[in-house]
């Protein structure tokens, strides 16, 4: 579906722009797909060891999201920040399910080339 989503996108919109190479653009795209659900979502979510792109809270589930732009293939950076960070220790307390979810779209093939889940 998501990347339905960004296949979607006319060409005509990338033409003498460089907006592809910026996380914050493919990141508000899958921001609005999520906030159009109605979803509790908490961006640029501050922890003690930086910034968590993106949490959903939803079902007594816990999704925090790291977004990245590669050049052609994934990297697995995303989810390594994830884990790097520890960012899922903010949540901890929750006592609930969470899920870190490292996301990354290539600015060349115009959509998402990686995407990890992990329990966490």
């Amino acid at each position: 579906m998501l990347n339905s989503l960004f296949a979607s996108i006319p060409h005509d919109w990338y033409r003498n722009n460089p907006i592809a190479q910026y996380e914050g653009y493919w990141a508000s795209i899958f921001y609005s797909h999520f906030a159009a659900l109605g979803l509790d979502i908490r961006l640029e979510d501050v922890t003690n060891q930086g910034r968590i792109d993106m949490a959903v809270l939803f079902n007594g589930q816990v999704y925090l999201f790291e977004f990245k732009v590669v050049e052609h293939t994934p990297e697995g950076k995303a989810l390594a920040q994830l884990q790097a960070k520890n960012y899922a220790e903010k949540y901890r307390s929750r006592g609930e399910p969470m899920h870190l979810i490292g996301v990354e779209f290539s600015s060349s093939a115009r959509n998402v080339v990686g995407f990890e889940v992990l329990a966490a």
